[in-house]
């Protein structure tokens, strides 16, 4: 009887064993798959994160007052939504193709000021982040430089007061805008008692409103800066103060004067009669419907704001083209025409003020300025530290540079504009040779 008890705590024994063992190893296969799941994740996670989101970066000041290193500054233009709140515009589900074409654009000299300059001596000497070239829709060149690549978002500087314009544009195609002509006061009431009472629209995109303003971007005492500081101190309503403070200089329409300031009423007055952000209408009307392949950015005055109209628009290159290419096409989309009748052709043309004076001026675009542009139809939407997006109906063509310049202005060695005119003259050429 001893025997049989001994014998059957030995087997209770071993089956408490193999129970244990059973339930390690089920736990040790669940830890398993939670780790293949997180690693998986986590993968995913990284796959998806910028490729330059942990990258060290100077401030909003330093960008305007020059004083980056060379490194920081191209950190910190390529990263500038970490600079302040922002909207992010959300890629299209269907991206426009851009096919590379057969024969690519790999070698240029041309002259500028009397001095032949090469393809690679214009991207070192004028400090080129980033630059595509494309001719009948198709990739001519596409090359990215310090670190930069195609999943790159790049400050757009200036350029943004070409997309505020261009977005008026669909807002009066939608009757959102009554007329070019309306008073500004019509879509901001709060500037009724300010100089702004006699201003149009087309006075604020003509940049002739004729309110005083100084542009100096690293003067501390300038308007500019005085603006700059209202969208760092990020308190709603901040930046349409700095405008209402500002005196009259002259008759509205009668003066052109360069002023970020106006692109900030631009962006104001259409947010207020769209109803709804810059961000969200560009993602509508343009950004969603012609195919863009990756998210983009844009900064506010305030957490929850409104879009700043002149600058702090961040897009890959080949967004950038796009944009171009939009523009190229008359502002069609999806089959639809997003913008007026003719509205690129104005945008991108010299404009005559009030009085009879012709300017050297679209409505926040730059004619170039040349017999050759003119003889083309080409204009350009520039940003400091080289920025450019330059447009040749004539030829259709599109450029794109991104400028990692330390300096606001005054950097650039070689004339960009000799640079898309003699890209111009070679690839037509190239064309009739075929």
């Amino acid at each position: 009887m001893t025997h049989i008890r001994h014998l059957l705590i030995f087997l209770n024994l071993n089956l408490l064993v193999l129970v244990s063992l059973e339930n390690a190893l089920a736990q040790a296969q669940v830890q398993s798959r939670v780790q293949e799941q997180t690693q998986k994740s986590s993968s995913a996670q990284h796959k998806n994160m910028y490729p330059h989101a942990m990258e060290a970066i100077g401030s909003v000041r330093e960008i305007y007052d020059g004083k980056l290193s060379p490194a920081i500054a191209v950190n910190t233009f390529r990263n500038i939504d970490r600079l302040f709140p922002s909207n992010r515009i959300v890629k299209s589900v269907k991206p426009k193709a851009l096919p590379v074409a057969a024969k690519q654009l790999s070698q240029l000299y041309f002259n500028d000021r009397g001095q032949k300059i090469s393809l690679d001596q214009y991207l070192e000497w004028n400090q080129v982040a980033g630059l595509l070239i494309l001719k009948d829709g198709q990739i001519q060149l596409e090359k990215y430089r310090y670190g930069n690549s195609a999943q790159t978002r790049w400050m757009s500087m200036s350029i943004a007061k070409s997309i505020t314009s261009t977005l008026i544009g669909a807002a009066i195609k939608q009757g959102k805008i009554r007329h070019i002509d309306d008073p500004v006061i019509k879509y901001i009431p709060e500037l009724k008692e300010s100089a702004y009472q006699q201003v149009t629209v087309r006075d604020v995109l003509t940049m002739s409103s004729g309110l005083r303003w100084n542009e100096a971007y690293t003067d501390p005492r300038s308007d500019r800066r005085k603006l700059l500081e209202a969208q760092i101190a990020q308190v709603p309503g901040s930046a349409m103060r700095v405008m209402a403070s500002l005196s009259q200089a002259s008759v509205p329409g009668s003066r052109f004067n360069y002023s970020t300031g106006e692109t900030q009423i631009a962006a104001q007055l259409l947010c207020n009669a769209i109803g709804m952000p810059l961000s969200a209408y560009l993602q509508e009307r343009i950004w969603s419907k012609y195919g863009m392949e990756a998210d983009a950015t844009w900064w506010l005055d305030s957490p929850n704001g409104v879009e700043i109209g002149g600058s702090g628009f961040s897009a890959t290159l080949r967004d950038y083209g796009r944009f171009g290419l939009f523009m190229l096409g008359g502002g069609l989309a999806a089959k639809e025409l997003i913008l007026p009748t003719a509205w690129t052709y104005e945008a991108g043309t010299p404009k005559r003020l009030r009085q009879g004076d012709f300017i050297p001026y679209g409505y926040l675009w730059w004619p170039v300025n040349s017999q050759q542009g003119f003889q083309d139809g080409a204009y350009t939407a520039v940003g400091i530290h080289g920025q450019y997006l330059y447009l040749n109906p004539r030829n259709n063509l599109v450029i794109v540079v991104w400028g990692a310049q330390v300096k606001p202005t005054g950097s650039a060695v070689v004339d960009d504009q000799a640079f898309f005119a003699a890209v111009s003259a070679q690839l037509a050429e190239n064309k009739l040779t075929k």
